[in-house]
């Protein structure tokens, strides 16, 4: 018996409640890895700084020039 298949009996012993935990673990740990391995990719795609902070310009309110402050 492999890995998986021990899981899959082990989890049809929980109740539904219980189920619905390990799937949610499950998919926590795959989101976990697709932002790791994503992250992995932008590091050696050689992207800028500039470009991965693009989606968060303009989130904070604050003065037109901060130097003035």
């Amino acid at each position: 018996m492999n890995i998986e298949e021990i899981i899959i009996d082990k989890v049809r012993i929980l109740p539904r409640d219980k189920q619905q935990e390990v799937l949610d673990f499950v998919e926590f740990l795959l989101a976990k890895m697709q932002k790791q391995e994503l992250s992995a990719q932008d590091k050696n795609s050689g992207i800028s700084a500039l470009t991965l902070a693009q989606e968060y310009i303009g989130c904070v309110e604050a003065p037109s020039d901060l130097s003035a402050e």
